[in-house]
C-alpha cells in the first residue's frame, strides 16, 4: 500500500478493483499503479474493460469491490467533481467541448472550480474579483499557448481542426491544475502528423508541467514511443504489465491482439 502524501512513490494505486454490470464482469480484480511522474498506457482489444476502468478511477463508476487510492486518499465512490478537486483530470474518447464557445471560454469554464471569488464579489464588482478574473484570462491564454493554440483564444471550438480540438480539450483539463491527467484515445481520428505532434506534446506535458499521465491508446507507435510502463487488459483482466518492449513481446498480448483484436 502506498504511503500518504506527495512524497509517495505512486500517485495512484488501484487494489483488486472489480466492476460488475448485472452478471457481466467488466473489470476483474485488477491491481494497478501509476508511478509518480510517469507516462503509463492502458491497452487492450475492444471490449477489454479499459474505459470502464478509466470511469472507476475518475469517479464515474463505483467499483463493485476493491479500492482506488489517489495522492494518499481513498477515492472509491467519490463523485467526479470531488476527484477532480483532488487533482485528477481527464479527456474523453468523444470530444466534449462547448462547441459554440471560444477556446478561451472553454478553458475559463474549467478554471472556475479553482477561482476564489464568490457571488457577492461578482455582484459588488470588488477589485479582488477583477484581479482574479484578469489572472484567469492570462493563465488561460498561457495554457492555450502551451497546448499549441497560440493566438486562437477567440476561435470557436467548432471551427478548430480535429487535432486542435484535442489540444483544447487538454488545455481545459490542465485548467483544473491536475497532478494526474487521463487521456482516453487522444490520437483517435488524427492523421499521422497530428499524432506525432500530439505525442511530442504529451512528453512536453510530463516534462514541463510535472504531471503524471495515463492514457488509453490504440496506436502502438504512440504507446511504444512514449510510455514508461504499459498495462494490458483483456476481457477485464490484466494479462501483462511492464516496460513497452517487454509487453510488446509477451505471448499473451500477441495472442489477445491477433485474436480478439483482429475480430473486434
Amino acid at each position: 500500500m502506498m504511503a500518504d502524501g506527495n512524497g509517495s512513490k505512486n500517485i495512484l494505486e488501484a487494489v483488486q478493483v472489480r466492476k460488475e454490470f448485472g452478471g457481466l464482469i467488466a473489470v476483474n480484480d485488477v491491481d494497478f499503479v501509476i508511478p509518480r511522474g510517469s507516462i503509463v498506457s492502458l491497452i487492450g482489444p475492444n471490449g477489454a474493460g479499459k474505459t470502464t476502468f478509466f470511469n472507476i478511477l475518475t469517479g464515474v463508476y463505483k467499483p463493485t469491490a476493491g479500492g482506488v487510492i489517489f495522492e494518499g486518499t481513498t477515492i472509491s465512490g467519490l463523485p467526479p467533481h470531488k476527484v477532480t478537486a483532488l487533482g485528477m483530470a481527464r479527456t474523453f474518447q468523444n470530444i466534449r467541448l462547448f462547441h459554440n464557445m471560444t477556446a478561451i471560454e472553454n478553458v475559463l469554464v474549467a478554471m472556475h472550480s479553482r477561482l476564489k471569488g464568490g457571488v457577492w464579489s461578482s455582484i459588488l464588482g470588488l477589485p479582488r474579483l477583477k484581479r482574479e478574473e484578469d489572472g484567469a484570462h492570462e493563465r488561460a491564454s498561457e495554457l492555450l499557448a502551451f497546448s499549441g493554440l497560440p493566438g486562437k483564444e477567440e476561435a470557436y471550438a467548432k471551427n478548430l481542426s480535429y487535432g486542435d480540438q484535442r489540444r483544447l480539450e487538454v488545455a481545459r483539463a490542465l485548467a483544473t491544475e491536475p497532478h494526474l491527467l487521463l487521456l482516453d484515445e487522444p490520437t483517435a481520428g488524427m492523421n499521422p502528423e497530428e499524432t506525432a505532434n500530439f505525442t511530442t506534446f504529451v512528453a512536453k506535458l510530463r516534462a514541463e508541467q510535472d504531471i503524471s499521465v495515463l492514457l488509453i491508446e490504440h496506436d502502438m507507435r504512440v504507446v511504444m514511443g512514449i510510455s514508461d510502463r504499459v498495462t494490458v487488459l483483456d476481457y477485464g483482466e490484466k494479462i501483462a504489465e511492464g516496460e513497452p518492449k517487454e509487453v510488446q513481446h509477451d505471448e499473451r498480448v500477441i495472442e489477445a491482439y491477433l485474436g480478439t483484436a483482429a475480430t473486434g
